[in-house]
């Protein structure tokens, strides 16, 4: 299985906001830069997590983002599973299967990504930045950016 861009950067975005210590709030437009990723993007991907009340959004000067949540509050199989959009591997309806109800597949598929889920949600994003990734977090907050207006 791979991962949407749109789920790595839901990844990404939530990893940046871990840290915690900083003067002013986190903006797309410097997560976008720190990333070098597509800024549109970026908006979309935050707007579906601010929909979601996993950020605090704040608009306007002085404005940016915000984990809403405790770290341990972020299960890792539920963020994936919610970004990825999943809700099931195969569907048997569309288009319709001619081994519909007479098939081992569709239940094997379905008891698999559950355990993938599952084990997924063994973890939250506290775990996402143990050591050595929440060092990593802080060095690149702290990396200096040209100084240009929030667009």
């Amino acid at each position: 299985m791979q991962l949407t861009h749109f789920t790595d950067l839901g990844l990404r975005v939530l990893m940046y906001l871990t840290h915690q210590k900083r003067d002013t709030p986190a903006t797309i437009s410097e997560i976008a830069e720190q990333f070098a990723v597509s800024r549109h993007h970026l908006v979309k991907v935050v707007h579906f997590m601010g929909q979601n009340q996993w950020l605090a959004t704040t608009r306007g000067k002085g404005g940016g983002l915000a984990l809403a949540r405790p770290l341990q509050d972020y299960r890792l199989g539920d963020v994936i599973q919610s970004l990825e959009g999943v809700t099931q591997m195969i569907d048997c309806a569309e288009p319709p299967c001619a081994l519909a109800g007479r098939c081992q597949l569709k239940g094997m598929l379905d008891q698999a990504q559950q355990a993938f889920f599952a084990s997924l949600n063994q973890y939250t994003l506290a775990d996402m930045v143990a050591a050595p990734t929440g060092e990593v977090i802080v060095r690149l907050v702290a990396r200096p950016r040209p100084n240009r207006p929030e667009a």
